[in-house]
Formats: C-alpha cells, structure tokens, sequence
C-alpha cells in the first residue's frame, strides 16, 4: 500500500478514536482529556517559540495566565461572552508579549532564559497584589458564564472535550501549513545560525517577535479553554513550576514536532493519574525522564522530520562523517585549489 493511503488511514482511525473517546470513557478520563488537551495546545504554543526559533522560555505560564485573567475579567465584570474572549484573550496575551519582548529579543541562550523566569515571576506577583482590584489577590477570581456558541453550550466533560480536541485539530492544520510556509523555513534558519539568516535577507529579528507573540496568543486563547472549564483561575495555576512542565514537554517530546509534543504532553499528564499513588514522585521522574532523554535520545520521543533527516544523512554509507566500510579503499587525498 502507497504510504500517503496509509498515511490517511491513520489519520482517520485517530479521527474515530477522537470522536468515540468520551462515548465510552467515564466522566473522570474525560476530563483528563480535556486537561490533557489544554496541555498539548500550551505545548504547541511553546514549540513555536523553542522548538521552531530556539528561544529559551521559561515563562510560558505568564502567557497563559494573562490569557485566563483577562477572561475571567473581562467575563464576569463586563459580561462579555466567552466565545468572543476565546480570540480576545489570545490577542491581549500576543500583544503582551510584543511589547514585552521587544527590548529583550535580541537575547541570546542562557540570558533569554534568566529574564523569561523573572517575567513569569513579575506576573504572578502583581497577581497576588490585586492591581486595581481586578484580580483578586491569592483568592483569585470566579468565571459564572459558560462557553456558548451559535446556540450551543458546554457543560458537561463531553462537551469541553469536544471544543479542546476540535481546537486542537485546527491548530494542527494550521502550524503544519505554517511549519511548510516561507516564515517556517525562516524561523528554522534564525534557529539553525542567525547569522547566515540575517546574510539571507532574514530580518531575525522580526522573525523572533512574530514566533514570541503567535506563541503566547495561543497560549493566551488555551488560558480562556482553562478557565472556562474549570470556573475558578488563582495565581497558584500559574507558577514558574507549570512554564516547566511546559519546557519538558516541548523538549521531551522534540523540538519542532507536533506530534512529539501531543505525546510528551500525554505522557506528563495522562500518566501521573495512572500513577496517583505516586504523585509525591512527579518532579523526580520529570527530572530522571530528562536526564535519560538527554543522554539517550537527545532527539526526543518522536523528533521532526529535520533530526531524522540529519541522522539518516550521518548513518548513510559514503556521506559525510559515516565511517568506511571495512575493506574500503581509502578516498584519494585532493591537492589545495
């Protein structure tokens, strides 16, 4: 069979998977799969900023919690309805980061990453802080309305499984286009060498802006998902230990794969229910996951399509740093120019 046949099979045989999930899963796994899926959206979103430009952010969190704050105000003090904050929310959390990290985009590495901790902290602090009696302080805030659309309301885990997993396949689309796109292959190469990128013609610079704000929009818009399934948002869901959770599934899973991301984000959410006695256990097996990832797989749990081709290039017979076959002659020895 041609590999784009099968290829289409799977993809339906996981569409049916999808849909069928909650007709015979209980209440209880249905909400993990919503969970689950707000996880693999804020994964995605990351990836566009680690994965695909290699910018080190470690406050992935402060995004998503601008994104469940300004819903939870804008819903319960001015009644706007959610369906209206769901692109809302994503666009105050892009523009955001716009203005935030365009004095700090030309950081590099380690440098990036160290200020990327402070921002999740600043936010998480004025948080606490209540500015202008909006956020409530430690207590947080209440989201009453509930997620309408053209007549139709989620209530129920079904529900909410339906709209996180349908926006997920929509996002899907679009970053697989994106990834395919001329501003894709840009990002690729600012990630690759910003130098040779810049001598391209690449404006790297705008280049990381747009990754930075597309990244924490979506980030942003899951922050409206969240808290309209869970009716009650607090600065104690948007810690500096979430933006980790968030980096180790952008890492474990691969960086620059989708797919890689959807699975990590399964493994760090669906397994510690499996494993609720040992939950104490969580950021010990994150850390030893990592250590191993790192030694063993560096790659990932399903890397992109760029590190396979790498390493089939580095293990193909006569490429460059593959050794000889035994027995090979040894190539002749080329005189300078």
């Amino acid at each position: 069979m041609n590999k784009p046949y099968l290829r289409w099979i799977v993809y339906a045989v996981l569409l049916a998977g999808l849909i069928a999930f909650p007709r015979v899963a209980s209440r209880y796994w249905t909400d993990v799969a919503v969970f689950f899926g707000i996880y693999v959206i804020l994964g995605l979103s990351l990836n566009l900023i680690l994965g695909e430009v290699g910018l080190f952010n470690m406050g992935h969190a402060a995004f998503f919690a601008i994104g469940a704050y300004t819903t939870a105000i804008l819903s319960t003090q001015y009644g706007v309805p959610l369906a209206w904050l769901f692109p809302l929310s994503g666009i105050v959390a892009g523009l955001f980061a716009y203005v935030v990290t365009r004095p700090i985009i030309h950081l590099r590495g380690d440098y990036l990453l160290i200020v990327t901790i402070g921002l999740n902290e600043i936010i998480r602090i004025a948080l606490i802080n209540n500015p202008w009696g909006l956020t409530g302080g430690p207590n947080g805030l209440l989201v009453l309305d509930r997620f309408t659309l053209f007549g139709w309301s989620a209530r129920t885990p079904a529900d909410f499984y339906y709209l996180t997993w349908g926006f997920i396949v929509l996002i899907v689309i679009a970053l697989v286009r994106l990834q395919n796109s001329r501003i894709g292959r840009a990002w690729n190469y600012v990630r690759e060498d910003e130098v040779a990128a810049a001598a391209m013609g690449i404006d790297v610079r705008w280049a990381k802006s747009l990754a930075f704000t597309l990244g924490a929009g979506l980030a942003g818009a899951a922050g409206t998902l969240y808290a309209a399934k869970i009716r009650i948002i607090s600065p104690d869901s948007f810690t500096f230990s979430e933006s980790v959770i968030l980096f180790t599934i952008v890492v474990l899973g691969g960086l620059g794969s989708i797919p890689g991301v959807i699975v990590a984000a399964g493994a760090l959410m669906v397994l510690p229910e499996i494993f609720r006695d040992f939950m104490e256990y969580r950021m010990l097996v994150f850390g030893a996951a990592m250590i191993v990832m790192m030694i063993f797989r560096p790659q990932g749990l399903w890397p992109s399509r760029r590190w396979v081709r790498e390493l089939e290039t580095e293990t193909t017979p006569g490429s460059a740093g593959s050794p000889p076959k035994p027995g090979a002659a040894a190539p002749a020895a080329r005189s300078d120019a």
